[in-house]
């Protein structure tokens, strides 16, 4: 699988009802721990004091990321993504391994 750098921002929509954003936030979690167990979400980070989330993500293309596995999350109608394709530095320390 490639890697792929994905910024990610979540802003529901006006007047969406608080108790649904919190059904998808649970939902959300669920749905991560799953994608992780099947080796799609390998790292995960928010900055400091922002509500968006950077994380490392794996699939066979840039196409299957954004249907098969980010387009799965219960959030992904309400977010929007920057996707970075990456590739291995020769000066990566676990470069090789």
């Amino acid at each position: 699988m490639k890697e792929f750098l994905v910024e990610l921002t979540t802003t529901p929509p006006p007047g969406t009802e608080p108790a649904e954003v919190d059904r998808r936030r649970a939902a959300e979690s669920v749905r991560a721990k799953e994608l992780a167990a099947q080796g799609h979400l390998v790292r995960l980070w928010r900055p400091v004091g922002e509500l968006r989330s950077i994380g490392v993500w794996r699939a066979s293309n840039e196409a299957k990321l954004r249907e098969e596995v980010l387009g799965t999350l219960p959030l992904w109608p309400w977010m929007t993504a920057v996707i970075t394709p990456l590739q291995s530095h020769p000066n990566d320390p676990d470069h090789g391994r």
